[in-house]
Formats: C-alpha cells, sequence, structure tokens
C-alpha cells in the first residue's frame, strides 16, 4: 500500500542553518508516527513543510502522494491540523467555530457528534476567552477533525490538559487509527507516545538519530536489571548484598547491573520484600525518556568532540602559518 507520508532525503536550510538534514521517513496509513526531537531539533519545520507552509532545500515530501506546495488545493480537504495555539478569536463559541468549519467541506463531522466527543457539550457556548487551556486544546482537536481528514497532524494534542482530558484526547487518537486515518504526533509527553505510537523518530539538529516502536526502543542488551521501587533505597547496601551494583538513575528508577537470572531475581524480590517495599520489575528495558535523553545527549557530545577538534586543527593551522 502507498505510503500516506513519504520524506524522501528531505532537506531544509535558512540561511546558513540546516534545519533539517537529508531526513527520510515514511508513515503508512492507519499508522501513528511520533516525531521526537529536543527544542530547535528540526521536527517543527519537517511538520510544516509537510503541511505546505515551507518548500524544500532540497529533497521531495508527498503527503496521500500529492506535492503539499504545488498541490495544495487538492491535498488540503484531506488534512487536519491541530496546533498548540491556534490563533481562535477570544469571542468565537466552540459551536459556531464547528458549524463554520463544517461549511467548508463536502462531508464534515457533525458538529454535536464532535462536542461529545471531546467533552465540550455543555461549554457549546462559551466564549473561547472563557475556555480552560485543556478545554481549548479539546476543541483545536474537533477542529482538526471536522473535515474527516485521511492524515492528521498533532501538535502536542494534551499540552495543559487535565487527567480525563488527556484520557479523551488518546481514546479519540486511538479511534483514529483504527478506522485508517494516519497520524503524525509530536510531543514532549512520553507516556503519551508509548501509549499511542506505532513507531517512533528521534531527530536531533534536523538528523534522524533513531527508529522503532516504542518496544523497540527501550528494549536493552545490557545484561541489567531496570527496576522502579521506593525512592533513595541504600544503594551500597543493595550492591553489597545483591552482588551487582545497584544505581538511581532517577528518582525510584534503579539498576542492577547483573543479567535477569532467576537467582538473582529472587535475591532482589527477596531483599525488597524483606522491606515491605513496593516493586516494578523493567528487566532489560529503558524508559523512553531515558533512551531520549541518552541519545540527544550522545548527538550533543559527538558535535562538541568534533567541534574541539575542528578547533585544535584551525589553532594548529594558525601556529603553523605564523612560523612560516
Amino acid at each position: 500500500m502507498p505510503a500516506a507520508i513519504a520524506v524522501d532525503d528531505l532537506t531544509v536550510r535558512f540561511g546558513d542553518v540546516v534545519a533539517v538534514d537529508r531526513l527520510t521517513f515514511s508513515v503508512a496509513p492507519g499508522e501513528v508516527l511520533a516525531l521526537l526531537g529536543p527544542n530547535g531539533a528540526g521536527k517543527t519545520t519537517t511538520v510544516e513543510t509537510l503541511e505546505g507552509y515551507l518548500t524544500p532545500t532540497s529533497g521531495t515530501v508527498r503527503v496521500l502522494g500529492f506535492d503539499p506546495r504545488s498541490e495544495a488545493a487538492a491535498l488540503m480537504p484531506k488534512l487536519g491540523v491541530m496546533l498548540q495555539g491556534g490563533g481562535i478569536h477570544r469571542a468565537a463559541r466552540p459551536g459556531e467555530l464547528l458549524e463554520l468549519f463544517s461549511a467548508y467541506y463536502d462531508n464534515p463531522r457533525s458538529p454535536t457528534e464532535l462536542l461529545e466527543l471531546v467533552g465540550l457539550t455543555d461549554r457549546a457556548n462559551t466564549p473561547h476567552k472563557a475556555l480552560s487551556g485543556g478545554e481549548a486544546q479539546r476543541l483545536s482537536l474537533a477542529l482538526a477533525l471536522i473535515g474527516r481528514p485521511e492524515v492528521v497532524f498533532l501538535d502536542e494534542p494534551s499540552a495543559g490538559v487535565d487527567v480525563s482530558g488527556r484520557r479523551t484526547i488518546r481514546d479519540l487518537i486511538a479511534g483514529l487509527a483504527a478506522d485508517g486515518v494516519t497520524v503524525l504526533l509530536t510531543t514532549h509527553d512520553m507516556a503519551e507516545v508509548t501509549e499511542l505510537a506505532d513507531r517512533v523518530i528521534i531527530i536531533d539538529k534536523g538528523v534522524a538519530v533513531a527508529e522503532g516502536s516504542p518496544d523497540e526502543l527501550t528494549r536493552s542488551d545490557s545484561a541489567s536489571i531496570r527496576f522502579m521501587a521506593t525512592p533513595e533505597l541504600p544503594t551500597s547496601e543493595m550492591t553489597r548484598e545483591l552482588g551487582g551494583a545497584v544505581k538511581e538513575v532517577a528518582p525510584g528508577d534503579y539498576e542492577l547491573t547483573l543479567a535477569p537470572e532467576p537467582e538473582v531475581m529472587s535475591r532482589l524480590t527477596s531483599w525488597l520484600a524483606a522491606r515491605d517495599l513496593p516493586i516494578e520489575i523493567r528487566s532489560g528495558r529503558e524508559r523512553l525518556e531515558d533512551v531520549f535523553v541518552r541519545l540527544t545527549q550522545e548527538s550533543a557530545a559527538s558535535d562538541s568532540t568534533a567541534g574541539e577538534a575542528s578547533s585544535s586543527r584551525s589553532r594548529g593551522g594558525r601556529r603553523r602559518r605564523s612560523k612560516q
């Protein structure tokens, strides 16, 4: 089946700044892809190019087989775009907005149905300025879905949303994928990514540094045991008694540098049980947040090393020239 989104060797420059550097990936119909990266990594540039707001410096992008720039008129009715800041007039009301947006499409979803889906039925006549941040986010999602899109771009869809609202949004996204809608998600909420994404691409400085499912990216090949327990356990004592180094890598998140053999697992659980401590074993698995931080820090360290080497060569060159 043809890709719903195809990015081939995409490069986008702004003057001397390379925002996206030969990026290549594709997204299948009905797939949820999470595009992750630190601020300034090139996520927004990539998405805005796919939405037709930017022109590639080189390479190509296609959405549903269309060039987002030259074939925008044919493509736009098939897209849904949810922005973090929706640019909605402060006096506009959710019910009125959905009715207005529905007039732009040949086969729109029912505004009443969407208000119910995003939990805003009782806020239909409330001015946008009086909505909470979470309610405004849910309205932005409803506006992105009004035209029955085939591809949806979601930017931080649950930012500022309460627990109930996040559950509503995640259920809606899962439902979109089940209906065959392609979702490209950008977010800093790793729990959201772990729950929703079929595949993750992590980019840094415009370059893809990792790709895979959340399960593939968090699976570790190291001979260690990861477990969750009460923060600030006596790791020195545990190291002595368990026979392997214990390190608290984050509050309540521990790593034991022993292979997860049955006898080792028994010693670990017995040590914790003897002290009536809760435990959640995550043997051989990192948190997605840990993977993200490690990969982007490795990228930064690599750039720093290369920069130091280049600077050293430059200084050496100047010294040699001074002797001539």
